[in-house]
């Protein structure tokens, strides 16, 4: 947290939240979500000043409840998630990079939805890939040893429970892929995807 965000909260501690203003999207960009943008259920204006979205980066993180907020000063400005908390990108020097400019190590587990979404999973994170490195990344994968052809991972993502192992091969690491429904990815990492006043 920048220090002068810590400071404008000591000073002004009961500044009220703001719900519905600030979003994540599934490719990792913010975006602005004015009134009318809420109402019609709208992606938001993508913020596209760099020194804001180093801003929002460094000042994001997750209350006890799960939700994700940008402290913006004393005020906490809540995020609606499209996908994840998180969104990985590759990068050829760290491997995978989250939005916020952090790399993404020690992932201890990889799950992929039925609409074909891969998830990384690490200490405290949980990441959607880009669909824009999707393809990248599906090389990764084998089925019982094999690379797995498109027709096969679409069956498998259609029939996850069948004895086929689907593994993620990356770095001298192999983790097994487990099935996730993209509806519950929310419960199982414990966040809210739209966090709203109570």
């Amino acid at each position: 947290m920048d220090q002068i965000v810590a400071q404008a909260m000591q000073k002004w501690p009961n500044v009220p939240h703001c719900h519905g203003w600030l979003a994540l999207d599934a490719r990792g960009a913010w975006r602005m979500r004015d009134e009318q943008t809420q109402r019609q259920n709208l992606p938001g204006d993508k913020i596209m000043h760099t020194a804001l979205v180093g801003f929002i980066n460094r000042n994001y993180g997750a209350d006890d409840q799960g939700c994700w907020y940008f402290q913006n000063g004393p005020q906490r400005v809540y995020v609606d998630l499209e996908l994840t908390p998180y969104i990985a990108h590759t990068d050829p020097i760290q491997g995978f990079v989250l939005q916020t400019g952090e790399p993404m190590t020690a992932i201890e587990s990889v799950m992929l939805t039925e609409q074909g979404r891969l998830l990384l999973i690490a200490p405290n994170q949980v990441a959607a890939i880009d669909d824009r490195d999707l393809a990248q990344c599906l090389a990764d994968l084998r089925i019982d040893g094999e690379i797995a052809s498109d027709e096969a991972l679409l069956e498998w993502m259609a029939n996850p429970s069948k004895s086929q192992t689907l593994t993620w091969q990356k770095t001298g690491t192999t983790l097994t892929v487990e099935h996730i429904a993209t509806e519950n990815i929310s419960t199982r990492f414990g966040f809210t995807q739209h966090p709203r006043e109570k």
